[in-house]
């Protein structure tokens, strides 16, 4: 088989303990009038407001918008962004979990060529490039540090959305794994599982033929050799971290090999795209209200199940790299270290309601990006199948 990957990443991707503190110097680089972005529960957080007088001594003028809400609610992005305009930034820098990054990412979109985040919805919407944006993620888990990805909740079609472009992708990225320290074990869970589900869709998503092009085409090519080796590595990492971090807070190799892992889950969805885990979670979310990453942790082994005639020797190489017998061990093993770190083991468990089942099947059939990605069919009546397994816990009725 001829080789064929493609990466797309940060111009400058800086990973390590205490490397917040380069934020200045990195900041200087790109601009001199800096919008923060953050949430009103980091707004007083110690490292972020050091952070930010780090900026200011450096002579950079700083704003700080405190605004961002779960999920980025689309009209949240639009007053944040009018708020900015008088401003005026040429610098964003996003400071928090998977949201504030996203709503930096929104940002950087709405205040270089104006309009609304509807406008960009899909893929390759986004004319040019944005605003300078700089992440650094305090949590470890949607990858979005590195990721060409903006998340979007949107109250008229009651799901997520996504804005996807190179362009959204961070000039720099700043992970320093010290910030997630005083992540409390529920997060760090639930972040965690999202991370390897991350990783886990990348390296079993299906690979399309590589055409001259298909890049340029495709913000998700589906896998290939660059991928699947940022996608086995972020398997392995979180693997041997996850648990560990959710029952230490203060373990500090754990808390760095969770990180690593999500940012290198994220370098390998970023190119790869996720599959159906994710495309029935957006419909089972907006109904429940309920964490995207328990979401889609939840629903992982069961789709792994599912494909599991057509990823075999992903299973096998998944084996290899988590120290497992073989791929027969490897849905087992997963399924039982998202028990042992509170993921809910059915979507019943989630709240989904029974008579929801058929609703949740159609909408996720809708999300034709994701349900394409995945390496086998999921025709509506196989998709209601899948959906009342996992409504069920019913692995039997996969096989």
């Amino acid at each position: 088989m001829n080789l064929f990957g493609t990466l797309r990443a940060p111009r400058e991707l800086i990973f390590g303990s205490g490397q917040r503190h380069a934020l200045d110097r990195v900041a200087k680089q790109l601009g001199s009038r800096a919008l923060v972005v953050t949430d009103a529960r980091l707004s007083n957080d110690a490292d972020l407001l050091s952070m930010v007088a780090t900026l200011q001594d450096a002579g950079l003028q700083v704003q700080v918008d405190s605004a961002t809400l779960p999920d980025v609610p689309v009209d949240s992005a639009i007053e944040s962004a009018a708020a900015a305009r008088d401003f005026d930034p040429d610098l964003v820098i996003g400071i928090g979990g998977g949201s504030c990054l996203d709503m930096a990412k929104c940002l950087s979109v709405l205040l270089r060529h104006g309009g609304k985040p509807q406008d960009y919805y899909g893929e390759y919407n986004v004319p040019g490039p944005v605003v300078p944006l700089i992440a650094v993620p305090t949590t470890a888990g949607t990858g979005s540090e590195v990721t060409p990805v903006a998340v979007l909740s949107d109250a008229e079609r009651s799901l997520k959305v996504g804005i996807s472009s190179p362009y959204l992708i961070p000039t720099a990225s700043i992970c320093d794994p010290d910030l997630t320290i005083t992540c409390p074990p529920g997060l760090t869970a639930i972040a965690g599982a999202d991370a390897l589900t991350h990783a886990i869709e990348a390296f079993t998503a299906i690979r399309r033929e590589p055409v001259p092009g298909i890049a340029q085409d495709r913000v998700f090519v589906g896998k290939n050799a660059m991928s699947d080796h940022f996608a086995l590595r972020a398997i392995a990492l979180l693997w041997a971290g996850l648990e560990a971090a959710c029952t230490d807070g203060s373990d500090r190799l754990a808390r760095e090999q969770v990180m690593m892992g999500a940012t290198l889950a994220g370098l390998a969805f970023g190119v790869a795209g996720t599959a159906a885990a994710h495309a029935i979670q957006y419909p089972v979310g907006a109904l429940t209200h309920t964490a995207h990453g328990a979401g889609v942790a939840c629903l992982m082994p069961y789709v792994m199940t599912w494909n599991r005639p057509e990823i075999t020797p992903e299973l096998d190489e998944i084996a290899r790299v988590t120290g497992l017998s073989n791929g027969e061990a490897v849905i087992p093993a997963i399924t039982a270290l998202f028990k042992r770190i509170g993921i809910p083991a059915t979507l019943r468990d989630l709240g989904l309601e029974e008579e929801r089942i058929t609703w949740v099947s159609e909408q996720s059939c809708g999300i034709a990006r994701l349900i394409q990605n995945n390496p086998r069919p999921l025709p509506l009546p196989e998709m209601q199948r899948l959906v009342s397994a996992a409504y069920s816990g019913d692995f039997a009725a996969l096989i």
